[in-house]
């Protein structure tokens, strides 16, 4: 399972509600890549794929293919502000380590 905080929930709402066109969430998966591995994904979805799991949450769905999603079971994303910047940010318990930049990470 994934979870949104609540300031995730509002971002994601707020960067939907910016587009032209319609979307019905987010599509969250672990690709290849990074000094470590792998490395995490977030895009706008208009439809799920084909063995998705689909977790509705306030208003958007999140879409998770199911190799993801074994890698992301358990992970709280939440965005943050800070004087470096602003953007989403994954606590996955299934983490082993992680580089030193923080963009990619194995497990």
């Amino acid at each position: 399972m994934i979870t949104l905080t609540e300031n995730a929930v509002n971002a994601v709402k707020q960067v939907i509600a910016q587009q032209m066109e319609s979307y019905a969430g987010i599509r969250v998966a672990v690709v290849g890549g990074g000094c470590s591995g792998f490395q995490y994904a977030m895009n706008l979805e208009r439809e799920g794929r084909e063995g998705d799991q689909v977790i509705e949450v306030d208003g958007f769905k999140v879409f998770v293919d199911e190799q993801s999603h074994m890698y992301l079971d358990g992970t709280e994303i939440d965005y943050v502000e800070s004087v470096h910047g602003a953007g989403f940010k994954f606590a996955n318990p299934n983490v082993r380590s992680s580089c030193g930049c923080g963009e990619s990470f194995s497990v």
